[in-house]
């Protein structure tokens, strides 16, 4: 008898909370229900603080994620996300730069195009979403994939429309690997400039990109700069001490200082390409040789950045050069302008740039892996590079077995390549298969893909996207 009450108890409370839920639908359906209240019932949500901007609502949050997606119950840590809110009516663009979240507004292009909601991911381990105490081998592709995906579940019964995953760079690698871990999850995806380092020690691609890339005089003058900051080593390591003891830098990370100076120094043509157009070749010194120390240090440090490989440069971006050093692989390129005996390090590799009390181990098989599935199995996956962007020498490839996607190259646009700098009928077709991945594709490009145009006006604040100097060389 008492079984049979607590059966009949049991199911009074099922029914009931199954009639609350349903109404609570409905009521959100309806729009009753505030969407910063929906948001915050959503388990191990918290907000931090939510900013206005008019036309959306603005949150900054903190979700619960696991430190190890394979084993939940060892642990958790605080992630940041953003939300830019429009309508839940609208479809959702899943930003992510694979570094920290920004917290000011701001659109990506796709969510302009499509004229919808924003989900913006910070990745783990860079601060504040970082575990304590850190277990560095908790850093890996899928294990940031896997917060990606939980993030999405979270938030999908919210933002019920289609989702459409983006990111630039190294943001642009995550949509990637996202979509070979959960393929299932969004509805297209759209990655800006991302590198594809399938094997790590062949890297002769980005030697023959230097050889060729923009025009014979702007790789002459960008060559002799960097060419005359080595002969000058020993005149401009001095007013590289003192500059690092002015602005209370160290070298411990990387060994020296003399270490530091040799690869800001080699970042020199790279870093110029990645952020400036042909166009800028006219702010080179034109004459190296008789340039003087100040002309040469002045335009080293404008491109590199003398504070890139100090340790003050180094320890944000320590989560980057730990994947780079262990999956993601890093560039090796030569300098033949450059003679032998002014090179006493060349291109570092990431493990010098990693505290030494976190063990790295490079895993071979984790980009080859990703490759071969994005040439055989990509969906509804548009890659868009710049045509004078070093990362784009080792780009992703889509082949037969792909479906719907492609791969676009904006001409002599740099690592800010977007889908606004392609050629017209490119710019219409991708813009057209954005608005149709996300389901809101006018009738009029349905019939005619070359009508397509972004829904949404371009805003000067929202969607400013000057590329992000990142004074050394990362993606």
């Amino acid at each position: 008898m008492r079984k049979a009450l607590r059966w009949l108890l049991a199911l009074t409370v099922l029914i009931g909370t199954l009639g609350t839920a349903g109404a609570a639908t409905a009521a959100d359906a309806a729009g009753t229900t505030d969407i910063k209240e929906r948001l915050l019932s959503i388990p191990g949500m918290s907000l931090v603080e939510e900013k206005p901007y008019t036309g959306y609502r603005f949150f900054v949050l903190n979700y619960t994620q696991p430190v190890d997606h394979r084993k939940p119950s060892k642990g958790t840590f605080q992630q940041r996300i953003t939300v830019l809110h429009k309508d839940v009516s609208r479809p959702t663009v899943f930003f992510t730069s694979g570094y920290n979240v920004s917290t000011t507004p701001r659109r990506s292009e796709p969510t302009q195009i499509v004229d919808g909601n924003q989900v913006s991911l910070e990745y783990r381990f860079f601060t504040p979403s970082r575990p304590a105490p850190a277990d560095w081998s908790k850093l890996d592709i899928w294990q940031a994939a896997s917060d990606q995906h939980r993030v999405f579940k979270a938030l999908k019964g919210i933002y019920s429309k289609n989702w459409i995953s983006t990111g630039g760079s190294k943001g642009g690698m995550t949509a990637t690997y996202y979509e070979r871990f959960y393929p299932r999850d969004m509805d297209g995806v759209v990655a800006y400039v991302a590198p594809n380092d399938v094997v790590n020690k062949e890297d002769s691609a980005y030697d023959r990109f230097f050889a060729r890339v923009g025009t014979k005089e702007c790789r002459d003058r960008l060559n002799a700069v960097q060419r005359e900051a080595l002969v000058r080593r020993e005149p401009l390591e001095k007013k590289y001490a003192a500059f690092a003891q002015e602005n209370g830098l160290t070298f411990t990370t990387i060994g020296s200082l003399d270490k530091a100076y040799e690869a800001t120094v080699l970042d020199y043509v790279w870093g110029f390409w990645q952020y400036s157009l042909l166009s800028d070749c006219d702010q080179i010194p034109a004459d190296a040789k008789n340039a003087t120390d100040e002309a040469i240090w002045d335009s080293v440090d404008t491109i590199s950045g003398f504070s890139a490989y100090a340790d003050q440069g180094l320890s944000a971006y320590t989560p980057y050069y730990y994947q780079a050093g262990t999956q993601l692989g890093a560039p090796t390129i030569h300098f033949p302008h450059v003679e032998k005996q002014y090179i006493r390090y060349g291109y570092q590799p990431p493990r010098n740039f990693v505290p030494r009390d976190i063990p790295m181990k490079f895993q071979p098989s984790a980009m080859r892996d990703v490759d071969t599935w994005v040439r055989h199995n990509a969906r509804q996956m548009l890659f868009v590079y710049g045509q004078n962007d070093p990362w784009g020498a080792e780009p992703f490839r889509v082949g037969k077995g792909a479906k719907d996607s492609y791969v676009m190259t904006a001409p002599g646009m740099n690592h800010g390549a977007n889908v606004a700098g392609l050629v017209p009928e490119q710019k219409a077709l991708a813009t057209a298969r954005i608005l149709d991945w996300a389901g809101v594709a006018p009738s009029a490009v349905q019939a005619d893909p070359q009508a397509a145009e972004p829904l949404a006006k371009f805003d000067a604040k929202l969607d400013k996207r000057d590329v992000q100097r990142e004074m050394t060389l990362r993606p």
